[in-house]
């Protein structure tokens, strides 16, 4: 009867996690596809306006290599721009050396213009950075920035395009 017991108890705790696990992912893509972005594209449409190295990053939220993008180690003055839409996203006076390999800056040049969602992929938690007009990945955004807002929002250079002052 023991060993009854058990192997119920076993079948139930393995029934409510793989439920859990369920839920959890369900709720993540309701949750995304509650957000309603104003510029809607079929992948075709994009793979013609993107590179296909900003098409894998922005659509398939991939991530470039560290230390071997373009924007990482660029010192210039002026803005960064999605390479999507056009939009601005960035200035080079919040961007900082964060030593990670990939563009890092303490904040947009408009809260309005990034919105941040749950990412669950790859055995991690973080705060995905997709743009709001469009709804594409361009990185993450982590707690261990500089002050003043103590953020790095951590970007992929194929993410976007960068404006000279």
């Amino acid at each position: 009867m023991k060993k009854f017991i058990s192997i119920v108890f076993s079948l139930a705790v393995m029934t409510f996690a793989a439920c859990g696990q369920n839920n959890h992912t369900s709720s993540k893509k309701d949750e995304q596809k509650a957000l309603v972005f104003p510029v809607q594209k079929a992948e075709s449409e994009w793979k013609k306006i993107l590179s296909p190295v900003a098409y894998e990053i922005m659509v398939n939220k991939g991530t470039e290599p560290p230390f071997k993008n373009e924007f990482y180690n660029n010192h210039e003055k002026g803005i960064y721009v999605s390479a999507a839409t056009g939009e601005p996203l960035f200035s080079s006076e919040d961007k900082f050396d964060s030593g990670t390999g990939w563009p890092s800056f303490t904040k947009p040049i408009n809260d309005k213009a990034v919105i941040w969602v749950k990412d669950n992929s790859h055995g991690m938690v973080r705060d995905e950075v997709i743009e709001a007009k469009t709804g594409l990945h361009l990185g993450h955004v982590f707690d261990d920035g500089p002050a003043p807002t103590g953020l790095r929002y951590c970007i992929n250079s194929a993410a976007l395009k960068f404006i000279k002052q």
